[in-house]
């Protein structure tokens, strides 16, 4: 892992854009690029005439420091044998995803072995709630188990040694989650197996180098999709105090919220929700009223803004931080699109479903909710995840083992059946998986308490699968000094607020400005460029978005409409391969909001963008020798996405 702080590039305002990344070319930028000599030219001055007095201990510009350091990586949605759907394939225990996330190698329940490229610094195992820990016992044969109807005919189906057979079963069990009772009850049995959970979980925690993060998946509206992940901020004591929640307790995730609030008055524990693929609930996930249709309250708000910090903006099911329906003028908005149905196509999607499944449409909404109730309940930040029901969290193109274990790296996994509908046009085959995503939280250290912390003050970003880095303050005074500096974060956090932020209402006169930095993942594309995405409401009560480009590599020049030229492809799809000759190893900029209209409620998030680089599809046709149609895509374009900086006139 890069220490980051000596990684962010020099650089300055509009003037100096078009210079950075011309010949910044080397690896996490330690190297003197263009964009340095640019805006060490343009510091000069600025710096000849500065006396510099150092206190009598000082000299390391990084001792003392009392804000993140570094990005640290995980996947806060991971699914294990434990959990109902994906015990039916895989075979990879809690601990083996343990194993696997701090950067041991395993074997692949078809016997492939897998590793990261990089570790990641944590983990949330987040198996569902429903029937916690039923496949194991199922498939020791567990004599309680099997004393039920549906435990005897799901055993002798899935040890019947027919691939077809498992995945036809493995349907039904998915689709019994949508009952109103468990097919198979033994509260004594998920008591034992979440307790043998937590005691794992603490097992492989270790403070200050990987952070096993207790959680489970609250899964209800299975079809549509109104999924949260429940995460622990304690470890196996307080956690033990409780039990899953799950849809059999209620399908109203509000209820969800009430039950996290009781454990917290009861324990002293912490805990937080975060809400995910959003893309397949069919208008449900943003709706702008309570989960009976009635009219949204100002305590059912509330409990939502607290509990809900953060939004899973792109994982395995597609990405869901735009849809081009909704952002037309947005260039970058059809990306890993899944708009057909719901989750099983059962239902197909409506035009006017889209702005309640969207974050960024769901950003706007919360703003009018506030006007209405004086509480935010979509005030959140943005983390990715992989959704994996592998027991393996695999966002890497070039390493991506697929939504479950039902089949793995093959010549023909590309179009092998992932999810069944009972329209075929609406099923879901391989290709259509992404290979994302990951969260990075900027966490004071690597501790369960410290990453817990961040994810609630919202100080955490997501991406595609990509590991780049990105800085985003906003503030009244930024300068084009401060991101001539290696050390912006010295700037931001001085100057600022970060990433989840509030900024104060402007004083007479003012605008805010943003400081935004980002850096090359080593292992992926250059980057293309960084924009700021803007929404607000305006005086007539209507939502507003805007896309400005900030920062971008080459020599590109802005249009009249602030539009960028693309910036090319270097993508060898046959080889699956691309060069790094265009784009830049780093990029930063200070911008000020030239639109600005202190009276009015607006959010800022930066979207960053990496050039084309080969598609998990296209590894796959390379290494197995296949041809794949046309409708198959073979480029992406990896990204990240901030969580939004607010503003309120009061």
């Amino acid at each position: 892992m890069i220490t980051w702080e000596i990684a962010v590039p020099h650089s300055t305002l509009h003037n100096s854009f078009s210079k950075i990344g011309a010949c910044a070319g080397l690896t996490l930028g330690l190297s003197v690029s263009c964009a340095s000599i640019v805006a060490a030219q343009e510091f000069q001055t600025a710096q000849e005439n500065t006396e510099v007095v150092l206190a009598p201990d000082a000299f390391s510009p990084y001792a003392g420091r009392n804000f993140p350091q570094r990005p640290l990586w995980g996947d806060s949605h991971l699914h294990t044998s434990v959990s109902v759907d994906a015990g039916t394939m895989t075979r990879l225990s809690q601990e083996q995803a343990f194993r696997f996330a701090r950067g041991e190698e395993v074997t692949t329940t078809h016997g492939l072995r897998a590793k990261l490229s990089r570790p990641l610094d944590w983990i949330v195992v987040s198996d569902h709630a429903e029937m916690y820990g039923l496949m194991p016992q199922l498939l020791a044969g567990n004599a309680e188990v099997l004393a039920t109807e549906k435990g005897k005919a799901w055993y002798e189906a899935l040890t019947a040694g027919d691939p077809q057979l498992a995945f036809t079963t493995a349907m039904e069990i998915v689709a019994s989650l949508s009952n109103d009772e468990p097919p198979i009850n033994n509260p004594k049995a998920i008591k034992h197996a979440w307790e043998e959970y937590t005691k794992t979980a603490d097992r492989f925690n270790e403070p200050g180098v990987f952070s096993a993060i207790i959680g489970y998946e609250y899964t209800t509206e299975g079809a549509n999709n109104l999924h949260r992940n429940v995460l622990f901020r304690d470890g196996q004591i307080r956690a033990n105090q409780t039990r899953p929640f799950s849809q059999y307790d209620s399908k109203n995730p509000e209820d969800l919220w009430t039950f996290l609030a009781e454990y917290e008055e009861r324990t002293g524990g912490e805990v937080l929700a975060i809400a995910h693929n959003g893309n397949l609930s069919n208008g449900r996930m943003f709706s702008m009223n309570t989960y009976d249709g009635s009219e949204l309250t100002e305590e059912i708000a509330s409990l939502r803004a607290r509990f809900e910090p953060l939004y899973e903006a792109t994982q395995i099911k597609g990405d869901g931080e735009a849809h081009p329906f909704l952002s037309p003028d947005d260039e970058f908005a059809d990306f890993d699109t899944w708009d057909a149905a719901n989750l099983n196509g059962t239902e197909l999607k409506k035009p006017e479903m889209l702005a309640a499944e969207y974050a960024r449409e769901a950003l706007k909404r919360g703003m009018l909710i506030k006007q209405e109730l004086g509480v935010n309940p979509f005030k959140f930040g943005m983390v990715g995840a992989t959704d994996s029901h592998t027991g393996m969290a695999t966002a890497q193109e070039d390493n991506f083992f697929g939504k479950h274990s039902g089949v793995e790296p093959e010549p023909n996994r590309w179009e092998h059946l992932v999810i069944e509908a009972p329209d075929p046009d609406l099923s879901i085959y391989g290709w259509k998986q992404a290979a994302g995503g990951l969260g990075a939280v900027w966490a004071m250290e690597n501790t369960r308490e410290a990453i817990f912390d961040a994810m609630q003050r919202k100080e955490t970003y997501a991406t595609t699968g990509s590991r780049m880095g990105v800085r985003f303050f906003g503030g009244y005074n930024f300068t084009q000094e401060d991101a001539a500096l290696r050390l912006p974060a010295d700037a931001g956090y001085k100057k600022g607020v970060p990433m989840g932020g509030n900024l104060n209402a402007a004083q007479e006169g003012e605008r805010p400005s943003f400081l935004v930095a980002a850096i090359k993942d080593p292992l992926s594309g250059n980057l293309d460029r960084i924009q700021i995405v803007k929404g607000w409401v305006d005086a007539n009560g209507e939502t507003q978005e805007k896309i400005y480009n900030v920062a971008w590599s080459g020599d590109r020049k802005l249009g009249e409409t602030g539009n960028l030229p693309d910036v090319g492809n270097t993508v060898d799809v046959e080889n699956a391969t691309w060069t790094n000759s265009i784009g830049a190893s780093e990029l930063v900029g200070v911008w000020e909001d030239p639109d600005f209209d202190p009276t009015l409620q607006a959010f800022y998030y930066a979207r960053v963008i990496e050039i084309p680089t080969p598609r998990w599809t296209a590894y796959e046709a390379k290494r197995f020798g296949v041809e794949m149609p046309d409708y198959v895509p073979m480029i992406t374009t990896e990204r990240a996405y901030t969580s939004p900086i607010w503003y309120a006139p009061s």
